[in-house]
């Protein structure tokens, strides 16, 4: 990751189909902050969770947007006949869509589901 200067890789299957995203936050959090050893724990351990979610190559960018908003997700993975192909970032959409769209997009990606009290 930091050769590449990325925040993000993904990680594919034997076959080319993707199964996880491991973030630099992941090995912060899983890792380091646990004082665990990153040269001896491997990308699958990080990668454990919530099934990976993916959009098509073919899929129209507003399909990418909302599936990023409605699981609240940074990265998305694109595939081609199940072959990962390319992530579509939150920075690849600040570049590409309009300034309001991008707000909208960020404030949906970031939002907090607080508890709500109710006072007596």
């Amino acid at each position: 990751m930091r050769q590449l200067d990325v925040g993000a890789l993904p990680i594919c299957d034997g076959e080319g189909r993707p199964v996880g995203i491991v973030t630099d936050r992941d090995i912060i959090i899983k890792v380091i902050a646990l004082g665990e050893n990153p040269k001896t724990t491997t990308a699958g351990e990080l990668a454990q969770g919530d099934e990976l979610l993916t959009v098509d190559a073919a899929a129209d960018i507003g399909d990418a947007l909302s599936l990023m908003e409605q699981h609240q997700i940074r990265r998305l993975p694109v595939t081609n006949q199940g072959k990962l192909v390319g992530i579509i970032t939150e920075a690849d959409l600040a570049r590409r869509l309009p300034e309001q769209t991008v707000g909208e997009f960020v404030e949906a990606v970031c939002a907090q589901h607080l508890p709500t009290t109710t006072e007596a």
